[in-house]
């Protein structure tokens, strides 16, 4: 009698055991596509951090955006996130993709501001004027020395003033 109690009662507990915890929405998305809506969201949540008054000033919510983007309710989003957060090593996966994509965006940006770093620097230095031995000739004769040594004076006194 002991073991068909204890039978029933693995049965039992195998049975609870592989019922959802909370059940598939009426209208699921698609997995690929909660991971884009998963993405766009983390992209705004960055924008909202980095620069928040970026996104106040636009007029309409950028969140209810990005979900008439994929032409999701909000209701909806809700909850297919909490059926696909149900299942963690599911969701987990889901936020690991996310993280590649940006990652792999971050360095495409990363590595397009190191270009136009390099353009800006040489473009500075195009226009910068050549500086040679002639016009350090020309323009050395026409500092004065009494005016440098008057300058220094007054630094020396400002010193004296502040301490």
């Amino acid at each position: 009698m002991k073991n068909f109690i204890v039978i029933i009662l693995v049965i039992f507990l195998s049975i609870s055991c592989k019922k959802d915890v909370v059940k598939q929405p009426a209208k699921l998305i698609e997995k690929d596509k909660m991971i884009d809506i998963m993405y766009d969201l983390s992209l705004l949540e960055a924008m909202r951090y980095q620069k928040p008054l970026s996104l106040d000033s636009i007029e309409n919510d950028p969140t209810k955006f990005i979900l008439k983007k994929y032409k999701v309710d909000s209701l909806q989003f809700a909850q297919n996130n909490m059926y696909y957060a149900s299942d963690y090593e599911n969701y987990k996966d889901m936020f690991d993709q996310v993280n590649k994509r940006i990652s792999v965006n971050q360095r495409a940006a990363d590595s397009l501001a190191k270009i136009d770093e390099k353009k800006a620097a040489k473009e500075a230095k195009k226009k910068a004027p050549e500086v040679s031995k002639d016009s350090v000739k020309k323009v050395a004769p026409k500092i004065n020395v009494d005016s440098i040594k008057r300058a220094h004076m007054q630094m020396q006194d400002r010193r004296k003033k502040r301490l």
